[in-house]
Order: structure tokens, then C-alpha cells, then sequence
């Protein structure tokens, strides 16, 4: 008798459990239960514009809920980015920001958010190999050769980048560190500006990513020596690493994360991870990023956010390194 009536209560307190969790979701708001906005901290045309617009239309497509990009450029991202710090905290206002949004605390004093703390990661979105390309007047035919002949003629050597405090312009520094080469920075309004100069042989080399370089690479007009991720790029496999050609640990990237305002609700941040996920993983997605040079992202929020520690840590030491001081 004892024993059945120890089962009665363990049945009454689970259906009591049950009907608890249920009042719970049936207050719960539904996600999405409004139109969302993928804001992109840059102008049409690049990676996280592309990034964004493909995930969006498929949000859209899987929820029924329109999915707006909206490209708040200006800053090296600190515009769009704070517009989504400061938005309501419910996961239908997020930022795709670049690898910039892990520089800027090296290189801008005050920041109008904390770089970690005001938001929730969500998702790493895709990774964009960088590859290092010389000037055909370097006579440089390996990244071993190009060490050398730096050594050799100290301040020779300058490199083009995209501008100030752009993963172009970092993995610049940091080769520079790492190879312990005298080398002068030239900055330029983006990256097609700097072409022209590099194929003429004004300066000597550029770190640019395979997208916006393979053209010049296809045509002749520049060398490419290295790819400066730690694996190969699926659109210039016959190119080695950096790191597998003479420098060995040399890993950089432009790469994309989504990010939520903190505070967003961590049901709807799982939720955001899983579909952009499942979004990643589609056979047309897939080819649409490999076409452009773009390898998918993955990972949880918590590897995310881990990742982007990682990146501040690591382009913090390469300012330090170049005597770069926040403006």
C-alpha cells in the first residue's frame, strides 16, 4: 500500500511538472514571432553581404517571416555594429560582422560597446582565406624566397592593404612580425584600389582575399605564394599555406560571426545556431560560398564566443607588436 501510494505521488508530482512546463511554453513568445533584420556593418558586395543575404532568404523561406539586410557601413564596422548593441534583445535584430569587429579594440580607443560583453554569439558564419600575392618585379617565387630577399634589402619591401585595421592589413603585420622583416605598410580605399599599384610594381605585395585577387591571379599580373589559412583554398588548391611554406603557426582569415544583443534569450540564440547551421550545410549554399572562395563556418555559441576571445587576444599582440596605438 505504501508503495503504491509513493507511485501515485511521483505520477502527480510529474503531471504537475508537466502541466508547469507547458503553461511555460504556452507564455512563452513564439521566434520569430515579427520581420527580422540581418544588419551587415559594411557595403554591398562582400563576404558578409553574402553571408547575410543567403541566410536570410532561407530564414525566410524555412519561417515565414521576412528577413531584411540592412547595410550600415562606415566605422570598419563600428556603426552597424552599435545599432545592434543597442536594439532590443529578442533575436529579431542581428549583426554579421567581419573579423574587424575582433581589431577594432586594438585599434580605437573607446569603443561605443564592449567588443564581448554586449552581445550573445550566435553562429561563425564562414571563413574567407586571405592569400599573400607579389608584384611580378619581386623576384620572389616561394614564401621562403620572399624572407630571404627581405632580409636581404630591409625597407625594399612594402605591402598594399585594403585599409587601416583590415584583416588584409593585420595579416600584413603579422607576417611581417613573425618573419621579422622590415616592411612598409600602404594603405589604400579598399582592396580593387590597390591593384593597380601592385601589378605596376609600386608596391611589392598584398594580402587580399582569393575573391577579389583571383582575376589578377588567373590573368597573370600577380604571383601568388601562400594561402594564409592553415589549410588549403578549394579555389587555389596548387598554392601552398604560409605555413607550410616557411613560417610555420602564420594563420589568419577574414571570417564572419552573427551576433545577437546580450541579454537575447538563450532558447532563441539555440534556435538562431540551428539554422544557420542547417543553412550552412545545404547543397546550393555550399556551392554558392565555394564559387566565391568562402569556406562555411560552424560551431556552437559557446565556441564562438571562445574563437573571438581568441581573435582579440591574438590581433591585440600583432598591434603591440607594429607599435599600432588606438586612436
Amino acid at each position: 500500500m505504501q508503495n503504491r501510494r509513493h507511485a501515485l505521488r511521483q505520477v502527480a508530482a510529474a503531471s504537475l511538472a508537466l502541466a508547469l512546463a507547458g503553461g511555460a511554453l504556452a507564455q512563452a513568445p513564439a521566434f520569430p514571432s515579427k520581420p527580422m533584420t540581418i544588419v551587415v556593418p559594411a557595403s554591398p558586395g562582400g563576404a558578409i553581404d553574402l553571408l547575410a543575404r543567403l541566410i536570410g532568404q532561407k530564414m525566410t523561406e524555412a519561417w515565414g517571416q521576412p528577413v531584411t539586410v540592412d547595410n550600415k557601413a562606415g566605422a570598419t564596422g563600428i556603426i552597424g555594429t552599435e545599432f545592434v548593441a543597442k536594439a532590443a534583445p529578442d533575436g529579431h535584430v542581428l549583426a554579421l560582422v567581419a573579423s574587424s569587429h575582433a581589431i577594432n579594440p586594438s585599434m580605437v580607443k573607446k569603443l561605443p560597446y564592449d567588443t564581448l560583453k554586449s552581445f550573445e554569439p550566435v553562429a561563425h558564419t564562414h571563413i574567407v582565406p586571405l592569400v599573400l600575392v607579389v608584384s611580378n618585379t619581386v623576384p620572389a617565387r616561394s614564401v621562403k624566397e620572399l624572407i630571404a630577399y627581405g632580409k636581404a634589402n630591409p625597407g625594399k619591401l612594402s605591402f598594399a592593404s585594403s585599409g587601416p585595421g583590415g584583416a588584409p592589413h593585420m595579416s600584413g603585420e603579422l607576417f611581417k612580425s613573425m618573419a621579422g622583416l622590415d616592411m612598409v605598410h600602404i594603405p589604400y580605399k579598399g582592396s580593387t584600389v590597390a591593384h593597380p599599384d601592385l601589378i605596376s610594381g609600386r608596391t611589392s605585395l598584398m594580402f587580399d582575399t582569393v575573391a577579389a585577387i583571383n582575376v589578377q591571379i588567373k590573368a597573370g599580373t600577380v604571383r601568388p605564394l601562400g594561402v594564409t589559412t592553415l589549410q588549403r583554398s578549394s579555389v587555389l588548391p596548387a598554392v601552398p599555406t604560409i605555413a607550410e611554406s616557411g613560417l610555420p603557426g602564420y594563420d589568419t582569415s577574414t571570417w564572419g560571426a552573427l551576433l545577437a544583443p546580450a541579454g537575447t534569450p538563450k532558447a532563441v540564440v539555440a534556435r538562431l545556431n540551428a539554422e544557420v547551421t542547417r543553412i550552412l550545410a545545404l547543397p546550393d549554399v555550399k556551392q554558392k560560398l565555394q564559387d566565391a572562395g568562402i569556406e562555411p563556418g560552424h560551431g556552437t555559441p559557446e565556441q564562438v564566443s571562445a574563437f573571438l576571445e581568441k581573435e582579440m587576444v591574438k590581433w591585440a599582440k600583432v598591434a603591440r607588436d607594429a607599435g599600432i596605438q588606438p586612436e
